[in-house]
């Protein structure tokens, strides 16, 4: 088992790369409107199916890299992590299962194939796997947040309090209640800035899914946005995927 995850993870950074030049032909043919582009649109329109053709064929047998990370992540301990992450792999790994299945139908090993049922269905897995992982994505930015909280507060000196008189304090609609709303608006959104500066992994992971999800609503009918809009998000989040696997220090962990 260990060896076969070895040699899939050699055929992932193969996979990101026909990931990302597929996007770009989506985005490509998105911006040839015009009728004179007509056959550069067909060209562009064939190559990325053949694009997503070829990453089908290399991610056969990813179910089984996404199961043994679902194995490693029900260790952790970490119980909202745990839950996240072992959920996460096992809808990956579905969503896997349901890609190599719509493969074997477009090559012509399973005729009859209902290929658009079974291209919603893994949308739907692709889906719920990355709404988890941007569950978790916000539960760490949460965990780092606190942490950066209180080390910023035991760092101010304590200086005592003097209550006001209930006549005193601002009411609800008052300016200096907006302007007090305002600060921690603008405190919390420094904080925020702050922690993802601090911690590339965490802003790169929440950017790629950020970027990924619009792909399965928009295949899922939930949310269109058209192919542009989706080549975009495609070709940002290979880039970063890419990233992360040439620089390994930049991929969040777990």
């Amino acid at each position: 088992m260990d060896s076969w995850v070895r040699f899939n993870a050699q055929s992932q950074a193969k996979e990101r790369v026909f990931r990302a030049a597929q996007y770009a032909c989506a985005l490509l043919g998105s911006t040839l409107q015009n009728d004179e582009a007509a056959e550069i649109r067909r060209t562009v329109s064939q190559l990325e199916a053949h694009m997503s053709l070829t990453r089908k064929l290399l991610r056969l047998g990813n179910s089984v890299e996404a199961l043994e990370a679902a194995k490693r992540a029900i260790h952790l301990s970490d119980s909202v992590l745990r839950l996240c992450l072992t959920i996460s792999h096992l809808n990956r790994a579905m969503y896997f299962a349901c890609d190599n299945v719509l493969w074997a139908g477009k090559t012509g090993l399973i005729s009859k194939l209902d290929q658009h049922k079974w291209s919603q269905r893994s949308f739907r897995y692709y889906l719920f796997a990355l709404i988890l992982n941007l569950t978790r994505d916000a539960y760490e930015l949460h965990l780092l947040m606190e942490r950066e909280a209180r080390s910023r507060t035991s760092k101010q000196p304590s200086s005592p309090s003097i209550p006001l008189p209930p006549d005193h304090l601002p009411s609800s609609s008052s300016p200096a209640t907006q302007a007090m709303d305002f600060g921690w608006l603008y405190r919390q959104l420094h904080l925020v800035g702050t922690v993802l500066y601090s911690n590339p992994p965490l802003l790169l992971d929440l950017v790629k899914n950020s970027c990924d999800v619009f792909i399965p609503l928009d295949r899922l009918g939930i949310y269109p946005t058209g192919p542009g809009f989706v080549g975009a998000c495609g070709l940002a989040s290979s880039v970063l995927s890419i990233l992360t696997m040439v620089h390994p220090w930049l991929k969040l962990k777990p």
